[in-house]
């Protein structure tokens, strides 16, 4: 059987969607171009990527004859017709006149009444969160993180798709497990993003993209090093081990950490995994947000250090003084096991984000709020 990996060949796609991460319409498509639907349309045609629109045919037609892009591209006035002619406001007025109503099937659900949503545990798309277990009224006082092992040891560039994928739901994941022990098969597992309204599937697939680049472990994937034993597993199964060896996470990680669409459940999933702060060399705006809204600690290299100038493998233990006095973008020491120590930026920017860690979190924060 023919192996894209084996030839080492990188498959493109091209969509007018407004995501271009490798993977995103296809496990196996490493890279991925944004266009227009026409030029979608086109690129379609010609079969190819590389192609110049201006020199090259993007096909021959039954006559022989060489047919360009321009031949075929249509004009204002063109597509303009076509708009007025099948694009007609009745449209528009025949579905907004019901929009309230919704379809049969929308007027037929039969909608719980109560304050409380009484959870149905058999469900396996929508299940009670665990984010409020153990929460008091009493502000909880922060303490430092000690003797942390490191879950991933990534590069540049992992976006929250790599984070938390949206996609199909792999047939050799944790995720893919945890619904066969419920009696569904492989038809019915859907896709992350159809069932982020369950903690334990997303917890599952937290960094389970297969185009994950872990330094921990040899191939690409979402393997990752249990350290104390040396053995390797699929990552939530390595957490799930930490943490009953009650041994907090970290990752580190390089530049841009979270970049791509602010994805609410790439935050809520490390969370859930254990993982109690990210060092990295630089994050996306809005997911270091997201992560200070989880109550995760993001710690930035000083400009210039990164994990292989300060030659961390990954197999240290780490141990970071947060305590409650801590200041917004305040520098302090990470030291590990192995004797090196470095120092890192807490990018808590604002009083905002400062309130928000000391509650634990966004979600909360508000709780507590609500119950003043």
């Amino acid at each position: 059987m023919f192996s894209f990996f084996q030839h080492e060949l990188v498959c493109c796609g091209v969509l007018s969607g407004n995501r271009n991460f490798e993977g995103r319409i296809h496990p196996n498509t490493r890279a991925n171009y944004l266009a227009s639907p026409l030029l979608v349309i086109a690129y379609a045609i010609a079969g190819r990527v590389d192609i110049d629109f201006k020199t090259e045919p993007i096909g021959i037609n039954a006559d022989g004859k060489k047919i360009f892009l321009e031949n075929i591209w249509p004009s204002r006035s063109e597509i303009q017709e076509v708009e007025e002619k099948y694009v007609i406001p009745s449209m528009f007025h025949e579905v907004y006149a019901c929009i309230e109503n919704g379809s049969n099937s929308w007027q037929s659900l039969v909608a719980p009444e109560g304050q409380l949503y009484p959870w149905d545990t058999s469900s396996t798309y929508i299940k009670k969160p665990p984010f409020f277990d153990g929460m008091t009224k009493d502000l909880p006082s922060p303490k430092p993180i000690e003797n942390a092992h490191v879950l991933l040891l990534l590069g540049d560039s992992v976006t929250t798709d790599h984070i938390s994928p949206a996609g199909s739901i792999a047939r050799n994941s944790p995720a893919a497990r945890y619904l066969a022990e419920r009696g569904l098969t492989p038809r019915d597992f859907n896709s992350y993003g159809s069932r982020r309204g369950n903690d334990d599937i997303m917890a599952r697939g937290t960094f389970a993209n297969i185009r994950l680049v872990n330094k921990l472990v040899d191939k690409t994937g979402p393997r990752t090093k249990h350290i104390p034993s040396g053995q390797e597993y699929d990552i939530f199964d390595a957490a799930q081990i930490y943490a009953k060896e009650n041994n907090p996470l970290i990752l580190i990680v390089g530049k841009e950490y979270g970049s791509g669409s602010s994805r609410d459940w790439a935050a809520k999933g490390p969370f859930l995994l254990g993982v109690k702060a990210v060092i990295a060399e630089s994050f996306e705006r809005i997911h270091r947000s997201n992560l200070v809204g989880m109550g995760i600690v993001p710690l930035q290299f000083l400009p210039g250090e990164n994990a292989e100038s300060l030659k961390l493998t990954g197999h240290e233990k780490y141990t970071i003084p947060i305590s409650p006095d801590i200041k917004p973008l305040q520098k302090i020491t990470v030291t590990t096991d192995s004797g090196k120590s470095f120092t890192v930026i807490v990018r808590f920017d604002t009083e905002v984000d400062l309130l928000y860690f000391h509650h634990g979190g966004i979600l909360n924060y508000m709780v507590r709020k609500m119950l003043k």
